[in-house]
Order: structure tokens, then C-alpha cells, then sequence
């Protein structure tokens, strides 16, 4: 591989040989002994043979190529496996610019921006003041769908889009038998919500798509806006949550004066939540 080259012995904790060495980054005996396999099955793993191998093995030779997600989850599909979701770092979320840029541009609109297992990593003003989204909750938007009582207060929609919201994160977690990760959030909400248990033992699958949600916030009133998840193709661990406001009630205007100094500071003092 000519990812071991970009990797020197110094840095994978390994001494570097001195004049020894003839060529860069490491040698494949070297990356076995790291990776805890045998340097010949490491060796036919590089020339791609019909071997067996396992995710536990894959990820420790990812982890002393020292791989990026992307190239990760390519070292499965080459393997012959299926490749695990690919994780955001909230830290370096929080640090992308340009997707900070696409959700503030959606003002005065909701619109947030989940991981594969449903945390939200970032959010605009108006997904705050409208969905509730804040530091305080769990920032997991299935767990916080079935136990953020704010939340729950405003959906008049809530039964009508329970289904949907488990039967879309089920769809989800097929694409991933296995994943702890996707097993943790199950097992928190289960444990959370009793509604959420007997919604997941329906087994019900529904592709990600459109939501009609219907609101009634404290302060603006009656908001009906449709939610689109659009994936990102340059981050495919990403999905950007976009609440789009459909003609009834004058749901545009109203968000539009959620957003101006009189609606913010409304906001911040609502008479009831």
C-alpha cells in the first residue's frame, strides 16, 4: 500500500533505521507486528487474496496506517466487508465554516446537521428558538424527539410523526447490523421512553425523506414546516436537516419575526413552553 509510506517508523514509535533504511514509511513486517498480524497474511491482505479477515483486524491496520474515515471505510469495501458508518468529530464539525455557512444561511428557517446515529453536531438560530435545540438536552434528535418535554409541548404533530421518526432511524441502523454505536441510542431510548419501545418492536422500515411537522410556539403561535434531510457528498458521515415553511398559518412570516431583535427577545421570555 502507499499509504504505509506516509507513515515513518518515528512516528508509528518504531525506530527508524538510519542508512538502513532504503525507502520511506514503513515495511509491511513492521505494520503486521503493530497491527497484531501475521506479516504474511498482511502481505496477501496488500495484493488483495481471498482471505478471511475481520472489522477488528481492518480497524487495527487503519489505526497504524494512521487512515482518515474515508480511507477506512475503502480498506472494508476492498476487504469484501460492509463498511461501518462513517463518525463525526462534533470538535471539527464545529470548525467547518462551510457548514456552518450553508445552515445560517437557511435563517430564518430551522435547519441542523446530524451524524449517522442522529447526534447533532450543529444548528442555527432558528432550530434554538423553534425545535428547542440547546446545549442543556442530550443532542441525540432521536432521544430528544421521545423525552424533550419543551419539544414535545409545542409538536401538536408529535403521534402522527413518532412512527416515522423510528421507523427512518430503524432503515438507518439495518444499513449497520451490529453497530454499538446504533445500539447504544436503541438501548438509551428504550429505556427512556416506553412509547419508543413498542414504536421499535413494530419493526417498521421507512426511507429518510420529508416530515410535515406541525408546531404551536409559545410565542409566534402555529408554525407548519416540511424537514428534508439532504445528504452532504463531500462529508457522507453528514446529513443537513433543512425545515422548510409551507403556506398555512403564515408559518415564513412568522419565523421571519422569530428572527428579528422583537422576536428574539420574545423568544428568550416566552409566557409559557
Amino acid at each position: 500500500m502507499n499509504r504505509r509510506a506516509r507513515v515513518t517508523p518515528a512516528r508509528a514509535g518504531l525506530p527508524d533505521g538510519g542508512a538502513r533504511r532504503r525507502t520511506p514509511g514503513l515495511r509491511r513486517e513492521e505494520v503486521a507486528v503493530l497491527a497484531g498480524v501475521g506479516a504474511s497474511w498482511y502481505q496477501w491482505l496488500e495484493q488483495g487474496r481471498d482471505i478471511s479477515v475481520s472489522p477488528q483486524v481492518l480497524d487495527a491496520v487503519a489505526r497504524v496506517l494512521r487512515l482518515s474515515g474515508t480511507e477506512r471505510r475503502h480498506l472494508y469495501v476492498l476487504a469484501g466487508l460492509n463498511p461501518p458508518p462513517a463518525s463525526a468529530d462534533p470538535a471539527a464539525v464545529g470548525r467547518d465554516d462551510g457548514l456552518r455557512r450553508i445552515i445560517d444561511t437557511w435563517m430564518p428557517y430551522p435547519a441542523h446537521i446530524v451524524d449517522p446515529y442522529y447526534n447533532c453536531v450543529m444548528y442555527n438560530d432558528a432550530a434554538a428558538t423553534v425545535l428547542n435545540m440547546r446545549p442543556g438536552n442530550t443532542q441525540n434528535c432521536v432521544l430528544d424527539f421521545f423525552t424533550d418535554p419543551v419539544y414535545r409541548s409545542r409538536s401538536v404533530s408529535w403521534e402522527r410523526n413518532a412512527a416515522t421518526v423510528v421507523a427512518q432511524f430503524r432503515a438507518a441502523c439495518s444499513e449497520y447490523p451490529g453497530d454499538e454505536g446504533f445500539q447504544e441510542v436503541v438501548a438509551a431510548t428504550k429505556a427512556a421512553s416506553a412509547e419508543f419501545a413498542e414504536l421499535w418492536e413494530r419493526r417498521d422500515i421507512e426511507a429518510a425523506g420529508q416530515i410535515r411537522k406541525e408546531l404551536t410556539h409559545p410565542v409566534a403561535g402555529v408554525l407548519h414546516v416540511e424537514s428534508t434531510a439532504l445528504k452532504v457528498p463531500a462529508r457522507p458521515d453528514l446529513t443537513i436537516i433543512l425545515h422548510t415553511p409551507l403556506p398555512e398559518a403564515d408559518t415564513a412570516a412568522k419565523l421571519e419575526w422569530l428572527a428579528t431583535p422583537e422576536g428574539r427577545r420574545g423568544a428568550m421570555y416566552p409566557v409559557a413552553g
